[in-house]
């Protein structure tokens, strides 16, 4: 039940290499980073868990400036933002690797909101055994994850279910973004419009292999 106008409703963290464990952020609300922000820092996290928090963008957690946290075993659920990120906004070119973490039930709200379950903007993360299930976005696409201006992220062994947006139910690709993906698998994702499971667009090149 923390609270800021600007960023970190939960935590802050610049320039850091914390540890996390068992640790649990709800109901935190920021313009930014609802849960947690981090800039510039490689915080480690291992069984933490997200949950109902709120941000104008990145409900659970927002990184910027070149963060690359690593995440294994979290949980990011009911986390709700107004634009981007609801689970998770990457920025600035962060590339946060996850580990066996769930993203349920996060949501991008308003019309023009994108990246239910995580957003990713010039960043790359790296995911494995990664599941988006139950989140949901706006109009500009991707109820499970959004990647644009050359985000490239590198998923194995991922899966989107029951995922819903405008367009990339499961995950939207635009401005030249082409991300990775090996033994990933879409199921009973939902659109208005374009790309039920996918939607790629504006020069992206996804690359799939054993995929479902």
């Amino acid at each position: 039940d923390n609270s800021v106008v600007e960023d970190g409703g939960g935590m802050y963290s610049t320039e850091s290499t914390l540890t996390l464990v068992n640790c649990t952020f709800t109901n935190n609300s920021a313009d930014t980073g609802g849960g947690m922000y981090n800039t510039s820092s490689t915080p480690i996290l291992t069984d933490c868990t997200f949950g109902e928090n709120l941000a104008r963008y990145g409900g659970g957690m927002s990184n910027a400036g070149g963060s690359s946290p690593t995440l294994d075993n979290c949980t990011f659920t009911s986390n709700s933002v107004e634009f981007n990120g609801g689970g998770m906004y990457n920025l600035d070119g962060s590339s946060p690797t996850l580990t066996n973490c769930m993203f349920m039930d996060n949501s991008a709200t308003s019309i023009g909101s994108a990246g239910g379950g995580m957003y990713n903007e010039s960043s790359s993360p790296a995911l494995t055994g990664c599941t988006f299930t139950g989140n949901s976005a706006g109009s500009e696409g991707g109820g499970g994850m959004y990647n644009e201006n050359s985000s490239s992220p590198i998923l194995a062994d991922c899966t989107f279910t029951d995922n819903s947006a405008s367009s990339g139910g499961g995950m939207s690709n635009g401005n030249s973004s082409s991300p990775t993906l090996t033994d990933c698998t879409f199921e009973n994702n939902s659109v208005i419009s374009n790309g039920g499971g996918m939607w790629n667009y504006e020069g992206s090149e996804p690359t799939l292999e054993n995929c479902t």
